[in-house]
């Protein structure tokens, strides 16, 4: 680690010193925690970008690198230094994304690792740990960059490297709303049904909705349906943001961006607007725009909870409560209750393990300051004396967890921590 970086941690380190939350055990898990990204995941690299692997994992998915390092847009006035990383990190996720455009997670060099050994049979390059398609992996650059961009006065960064990615951005999404008409597809052999695509690789059949179609769901695991509403909700709310702030030498961009919004927005409006079990109106999960719907909520972000957290509705909104009623109940079948934990999983991970990360959602999503405290002293108390916030917990035994080191799950917390603090 150079030197820039242990002075950074210790700026950090000390910021978190001087903040109290309101239990000893809250505090002392923020005090462990805020550093972490920067301390254990982040790497300098040569070309003055930082590679940021997502945990006990050694790659770097670009959703979790920007959750990951997230938390530290509010501490750039404290930390002036910080800017720099986060302006790295965003150029690497973007020389990622212009590397290849379909993939979620990437090695820090060209090492040819993989996820798995039977991704030879995919167009996988040997800096890709794993193709899978999901729409928030190209969100997610673009999230970063509008909060950089809100919270500095020097927008250097929003340079034609930016706009070029955007573009090739572009031609990936409007592609994908014809999926049929697409050359991606994703075939793993000997995995969990939910690790590969159905019908040779190209996913289930899917109708013309206006919406981009996504190959798997921001847990990893493969979408039922084509239609991810909430990564699609995502791309609404980055790319309204980042429409007016298109220079003029990208006029064309700029149109093509405008259109492919107004697709999605009516997408949602026409196919995932739907009746929920509560007898509401609220939003599907997913959609095939052939008549069918996924009612639930995964704990991953993007998901139905996070909408107002991504930017694309406010807490307030009737059809957001509906939604968030509905999968904040048993009825969503991965809402989870047990003898210690309330919350919302995933199939990516055993039933009934509740998510720290769909917890800390659940308070950053409140305008009640008790519900976001009482959500930061649940996850504090999942931690198992190991002074880390896990991928999943089970809500009976908070011994019984999976994987001990994973960043996006600390650093949602202090998301969380930060909230609370008022920072």
């Amino acid at each position: 680690m150079d030197t820039n970086l242990r002075e950074i941690i210790a700026q950090i380190d000390a910021y978190s010193a001087e903040k109290t939350l309101p239990t000893a055990k809250t505090t002392a898990l923020f005090h462990s925690l805020l550093s972490d990204a920067v301390a254990k995941a982040t790497s300098a690299e040569a070309d003055g970008t930082f590679f940021v692997k997502t945990g006990d994992i050694p790659a770097m998915w670009l959703r979790d690198a920007t959750f990951q390092v997230l938390p530290y847009i509010k501490l750039m006035k404290a930390v002036p230094e910080l800017k720099n990383i986060l302006i790295g990190v965003l150029r690497r996720e973007l020389r990622y994304v212009q590397h290849d455009p379909y993939a979620n997670a990437f090695n820090q060099t060209a090492s040819g690792a993989h996820w798995s050994d039977d991704d030879s049979d995919i167009p996988v390059s040997d800096l890709v740990w794993e193709r899978k398609f999901e729409i928030d992996s190209l969100c997610a650059p673009l999230f970063l960059a509008l909060k950089l961009y809100k919270n500095t006065d020097n927008h250097d960064f929003l340079d034609d490297e930016f706009w070029q990615t955007l573009s090739v951005t572009m031609t990936v999404l409007e592609t994908e709303q014809h999926h049929d008409q697409s050359s991606y597809y994703f075939k793993r052999v000997d995995c969990p049904a939910n690790d590969t695509l159905t019908n040779d690789g190209k996913g289930t059949p899917v109708g013309y909705t206006g919406m981009v179609w996504d190959g798997f769901r921001p847990s990893d695991n493969a979408c039922e349906y084509g239609y991810h509403v909430p990564s699609n909700m995502f791309l609404v709310a980055v790319l309204s943001q980042i429409t007016p702030l298109i220079p003029t030498e990208f006029s064309a961009l700029k149109v093509r961006v405008q259109k492919l919004v107004k697709a999605i927005k009516q997408g949602i409006t026409h196919y995932a607007m739907v009746t929920l079990p509560t007898g509401q109106v609220g939003y599907a999960y997913e959609v095939d725009g052939l008549g069918h719907q996924k009612l639930m909520d995964d704990a991953n972000v993007p998901s139905l909870l996070a909408l107002p957290f991504i930017g694309y509705t406010s807490i307030d909104d009737s059809i957001y409560q509906n939604t968030r009623e509905f999968i904040l109940s048993k009825q969503n079948p991965y809402y989870y209750e047990g003898k210690i934990l309330a919350g919302i999983g995933s199939n990516h991970t055993p039933e009934a393990y509740v998510w720290p990360i769909s917890l800390a959602m659940e308070g950053l999503t409140s305008t009640d300051p008790a519900v976001k405290v009482a959500q930061l002293e649940k996850i504090a108390a999942t931690d198992n004396e190991t002074d880390q916030c896990h991928e999943s917990v089970s809500v009976d035994d908070v011994s019984q967890y999976t994987r001990d080191w994973f960043s996006w799950a600390n650093m949602t917390y202090c998301e969380l921590a930060l909230d609370v603090l008022g920072v």
